[in-house]
């Protein structure tokens, strides 16, 4: 008899500590869901202004090598796919802003292989923009989750505009953020910013 309770007492004990972690691990993973999709996950995509932008060397599929921090002023990485094409103001900016070639470095970054990226670009009118092979890798040290994306980095390899972009006016919005010049000792100290949600403010 008192073996049997003792068996009883501790199939009880088991099964209720089962249930308990079972009930945390669904409760971390729900507090998980809304941190990463929640809108102020997304406003704190992508690198603080001022910081140092991860450095690499790819090559687009002619071949041409491509590197960032970049030969020119400023770098606009678009981090972005083939869905690029669900977001036409955002293409109609990238066609204007590639006429300041001579200034900006603007390049494409995939976040894996994607044989069908690259055609579908082209046919947008973006043919004259270098698509590159990043990896997930890359995009976490950008802190890239959601696309389209952009990050302006200049040629010292700082940090000088970052955000998701929607819009055509947010990529020319950025572009005139970049081209404000630091005063020595002005980086802000983990500064960011923020998402474009109005043509009013950052």
């Amino acid at each position: 008899m008192f073996l049997g309770g003792a068996m009883i007492s501790a199939v009880a004990f088991v099964a209720v500590a089962v249930t308990l972690c079972a009930a945390s691990v669904f409760a971390v993973l729900a507090i998980t869901h809304i941190y990463l999709s929640g809108a102020e996950a997304i406003e704190n995509d992508g690198l603080a202004v001022g910081t140092r932008a991860p450095a690499w060397a790819l090559t687009d599929s002619s071949g041409t090598a491509h590197r960032s921090p970049p030969r020119q002023p400023l770098q606009l990485i678009m981090f972005t796919d083939h869905s690029l094409k669900s977001f036409p103001s955002v293409v109609a900016g990238l066609r204007e802003v590639t006429a300041q070639a001579a200034r900006l470095d603007i390049v494409v970054m995939l976040r894996r292989s994607n044989e069908i990226a690259e055609p579908v670009l082209r046919t947008l009118g973006l043919d004259g923009i270098p698509v590159l092979t990043g990896s997930p890798a890359l995009y976490g040290r950008y802190n890239v989750r959601v696309i389209p994306f952009a990050i302006i980095v200049d040629s010292a390899g700082r940090v000088r505009a970052s955000s998701l972009v929607n819009h055509d006016w947010q990529i020319t919005k950025l572009l005139q953020l970049a081209d404000i010049p630091p005063e020595p000792g002005d980086w802000p100290a983990g500064g960011r910013l923020r998402r474009l949600t109005s043509r009013a403010g950052v």
